[in-house]
């Protein structure tokens, strides 16, 4: 969001902190000033005065309240005024159908007569040019200025082509719509429209329509401010794939008290040019939205709870009743003592004017386009002992500092009864409440303390395993990674292990990550991407994060999560070229920590589709161990390789972490060290190719020859004019625990190694 100092200062006329010192406080509360562009050298001639600061800034989803210039204002303690003027009988026929009331909470309606519709001029037409704006007319550009000040969105109508009154009804089924973006579009009965008499006249919320648009032609407006049911919007702008300004902040929840400010300040702009306004203000509301917004009970906050959750300050006590109470009434709660009898109450900073006949104190140059704001000069309070009131602790922040509230006991138990204003609906509990007085209060400000705890750590079940899987594979050189938790719908379909049980994110923030992922290869692909497109030459990564597994027709029915276990490699590791085997032995290490009966990897043939499809089918491998499969492991298929630009070869796995887990970690057992010398024997064998070292390795093992503490493998070697067959030098080590070894046994045991390998069709080499 783009945001102008030169906008806020004139809500603060009292601001004087740099720009930079002004991010700066923003970005501790919260509000985060990603960057600051001086914006004089580009527009200062111009405009022949201080052109200040755009900021460039990263507006969380639950504060819709500061998605504008006058929210951002009003969270650094300034007080908004409300505009209260309502009509008992309306001048222009308006209703809301009972069938769409918990949709539209609040309606408002203006009604303007002989305007001009010309190009915007000054304040509006500067600001637009700072923001880089796109102007339309002075009654467009009125209703996107609004937005852009309060973050009320409106619109306006060209009276003359309604037909009737107004009404606000759900769509009836296959009605047409043509939006003002010229894209005719067929209705859900279960959108919100703004309507004549015969027909709709634009998306509620959302966009406005096309026939009723202001041309230069228009000379009667009506202007439309009101609520809309935040979910309601949502599903409307995803269902006609349109987010614009205004459904960006109704489906997060706008003011419900915001709608007649803003259809005032729109009129205001407009009448600049001429024209009058006839009759009214028409205000509609619901009860029933009235009660979940502006009308929320009051809820209770306890000094007590701030000072256990907050800790100490680093001044000399806790965070008094007055300061909480002051930052509070800064952001426009109405505070009242429910600590004990004899307390006065603390009211709230709110008044009224009503904006619609400009009453009340603005502040603004050249022209009043605004409402009447009261900003409050915030004292830090004298220090014990001292006379004058001591200097703000940061200059920055000396706009924000808490004060003296009259009445305002100190007690550690002193309670309060805290009325929510209605443009900070995320606000709902006593830790909502604590937490904004941190916020506001500053947390550099509060000691560096450890919470206090009773009691003894209890580790999670499965906590050693997973230590001991990390400390695997970051000593086999493997670093690890985290990717992010949704992935494309194409990567859902084509990673999940079985057909149909991908899950969709019903509001996804993106095409791109509208899913759950089914399988955490996809992040491990894209982290191995990024690292080869950007000339990392090589890269070994793991990951041990959830995925996630859907039941039913919408795979919604029955969400299911569990551990999984990927890993990745292009390159080389250990100084050795990455392939098959570098994974086909992180996968035997990570298998050699568990209680593992028997184990054993194999694959299937293409044809039968049962292995992965992103993996290769001639260079892959399926692990089982105790009889369950646990994982897939091999290089990346060509093809797959080839849609993400992988030029080098990539190895990639996925083992079902919760599988492993389940077996419980392998606890080796010391034995005691011979004290006798042990005996080495070299075999040379010749076998035939298609014999697997494992093969080998069990036969070895059936012999059950205790004093048979070692074998391997020293050398593998093919035989010229032997096709066919391979030779191998097997290495193996006896010794006994008790007694020297008899040149009888030696003789015997070698006998038996010889004939198990001739089982296999090996023989001695000559």
């Amino acid at each position: 969001m783009k945001v102008l100092t030169t906008w806020l200062r004139a809500y603060l006329p009292i601001l004087h902190v740099s720009d930079a010192q002004l991010a700066e406080s923003l970005t501790l509360r919260g509000i985060a000033v990603e960057g600051v562009f001086d914006l004089a050298p580009q527009h200062g001639a111009l405009l022949g005065k201080e052109a200040g600061s755009l900021f460039e800034m990263d507006i969380t989803t639950n504060r819709v309240d500061a998605m504008n210039h006058y929210g951002i204002a009003l969270d650094l303690s300034l007080h908004a005024e409300q505009d209260a003027s309502r009509v008992a009988e309306p001048s222009f026929p308006v209703r809301v159908d009972s069938d769409a009331e918990s949709l539209c909470g609040r309606f408002t309606a203006r009604v303007l007569r002989g305007v001009t519709i010309e190009p915007s001029q000054g304040v509006v037409a500067e600001r637009f040019r700072l923001l880089g704006q796109k102007q339309i007319s002075n009654a467009v550009d009125a209703t996107n200025y609004v937005t852009q000040a309060i973050g009320q969105p409106t619109h306006a109508f060209d009276l003359d082509t309604l037909e009737g009154g107004i009404v606000v009804r759900r769509a009836h089924a296959g009605e047409r719509l043509k939006t003002l973006d010229g894209v005719e579009r067929t209705l859900h009965p279960d959108d919100l429209v703004i309507a004549d008499e015969t027909r709709a006249l634009s998306l509620a919320g959302v966009m406005g329509g096309w026939d009723s648009m202001i041309t230069p032609a228009t000379k009667n407006v009506l202007i439309e401010a009101a609520w809309f049911d935040p979910a309601s919007i949502r599903r409307s702008s995803k269902r006609h794939g349109l987010h614009t300004d205004a459904s960006h902040r109704f489906e997060r929840g706008a003011d419900f008290n915001a709608a007649p400010v803003a259809s005032a300040l729109v009129s205001r702009i407009l009448l600049e040019s001429g024209g009058h306004v006839a009759g009214g203000l028409i205000d509609v509301q619901q009860s029933a939205a009235h009660a979940r917004t502006a009308g929320r009970a009051p809820v209770s906050l306890h000094m007590r709870e701030v000072h256990r959750i907050l800790g100490a300050t680093e001044g000399p006590s806790h965070i008094s009743g007055s300061e909480a109470t002051t930052i509070l009434m800064g952001l426009g709660c109405a505070i009242a003592s429910a600590s004990g009898a004899g307390q006065p109450a603390l009211q709230g900073a709110f008044a009224t004017h009503d904006l619609a006949h400009g009453k009340g104190l603005e502040i603004l140059s050249p022209t009043p386009l605004f409402p009447a704001v009261t900003v409050e000069v915030p004292v830090e309070p004298p220090a014990p002992g001292q006379g004058d009131a001591a200097p703000s602790p940061n200059p920055a922040r000396a706009h924000d500092t808490p004060v003296a509230v009259e009445g305002a006991s100190l007690a550690h138990d002193q309670r309060f009864e805290v009325t929510l204003p209605s443009w900070r609906l995320d606000l709902e509990r006593e830790i909502d409440l604590i937490e904004e007085i941190a916020r506001v209060y500053g947390y550099n400000r509060f000691r560096n303390t450890l919470p206090a705890f009773a009691g003894t750590v209890r580790e999670q079940p499965g906590a050693a395993a997973v230590r001991t899987l990390r400390r695997v594979l970051l000593g086999g050189g493997w670093s690890e990674a985290i990717s992010s938790t949704f992935v494309a719908a194409g990567d859902a379909q084509a990673f999940a292990p079985q057909p149909g049980t991908a899950v969709a994110i019903e509001n996804p923030l993106s095409e791109e990550a509208g899913m759950l992922r089914p399988s955490l290869v996809p992040g491990m692909l894209a982290m191995l991407g990024h690292n080869l497109h950007h000339g990392v030459e090589s890269a070994a990564l793991f990951e041990l994060g959830t995925v996630f597994a859907g039941a039913g027709a919408a795979a919604t029915d029955r969400v299911e999560e569990r551990p999984s276990l990927a890993f990745g490699a292009y390159g080389r590791l250990a100084g050795a070229p990455v392939n098959f085997y570098t994974a086909k032995g992180l996968v035997e290490a990570v298998a050699a920590q568990f209680t593992v009966r028997f184990l054993y990897f194999d694959r299937f043939p293409p044809e039968l589709e049962l292995m992965p499809r992103w993996l290769h089918p001639g260079r892959s491998a399926r692990l089982v161990i105790d009889g369950a499969t646990i994982g897939f492991f091999g290089q990346l298929h060509p093809e797959e390789a080839a849609r993400r630009k992988l030029k080098q070869a990539v190895v990639v796995g996925e083992l079902r972490a919760d599988r492993l887990l389940a077996l419980g970690l392998r606890h080796p057992i010391p034995r005691e060290l011979s004290r006798f010398q042990p005996v080495r024997r070299d075999f040379s064998f010749l076998l035939p190719a298609e014999v697997p070292y494992g093969a080998i390795a069990d036969a070895l093992e059936e012999l059950n020859i205790h004093e048979l503490v070692r074998f391997e493998p020293a050398e593998v070697s093919l035989e010229r004019g032997r096709p066919g067959e391979f030779s191998l030098l097997l290495r193996v080590t006896f010794q006994a625990a008790e007694r020297t070894l008899r040149d009888e046994e030696l003789g015997g045991w070698s006998a038996a190694i010889e004939g198990a390998i001739a089982r296999l069709g090996g023989r001695l080499r000559a």
